[in-house]
Order: structure tokens, then sequence, then C-alpha cells
């Protein structure tokens, strides 16, 4: 419900849906958060995760940087993001799972 999430999918995919594809965003992110919650098939829920965020912040690094919270350097943060998720499915996870 940020205005500026509303602006940016404006400025990629046109004023028109705007608002709906707003919608089904933060639909589709709740979505991922009971699939986290779940835990149901986890190596491919952070993958999807990893490749969602890269994709989403690569498009906003090149179409609307302008837009965006910090600017270029958002992708700092989404890449800072991205790692912490693959550290902990595919490095810290294992660790938890064999001391045990």
């Amino acid at each position: 419900m940020v205005p500026r999430h509303r602006d940016i999918v404006a400025s990629i995919f046109g004023d028109e849906y705007a608002r709906q594809i707003t919608f089904l965003i933060g639909f589709a992110e709740i979505g991922m958060a009971i699939w986290i919650i779940s835990n149901f098939r986890n190596k491919l829920n952070a993958i999807a995760q990893i490749v969602i965020i890269g994709t989403m912040n690569l498009l906003e690094f090149f179409l609307v940087p302008n837009l965006l919270l910090w600017g270029r350097w958002n992708f700092l943060f989404a890449f800072l993001l991205m790692s912490i998720i693959f550290y902990n499915r595919f490095f810290l996870f294992k660790t938890k799972v064999t001391n045990v």
C-alpha cells in the first residue's frame, strides 16, 4: 500500500493496470511467506526467492532507479538478502541438521 510501489509498477508495466498488478504482487508475496513458513520444498523456495528478488531488482535498477529508496544502491541490499537466503538454506541449514 506504499504509493512508491504502485509508481514503480506503473513505470514498468504502464499506468492502466498498475493497481491490479501491485495487488497481485502483494498476494504473491503473502503466498511466498506461507510457503516459507510451511517449510515445503525449502530449497526450491530459496531458489525461487533468489530468482524473483534478483529479477525484480535488476528490472528496477535499469528501468526506474529514481523511484527506489536508495537508488541504484538498492541492488546491493538485494544482493545481500539473496546471499543470506542462499547461505541460510544451503549451508547453515545443512549444518543444523547434521549436528542434531
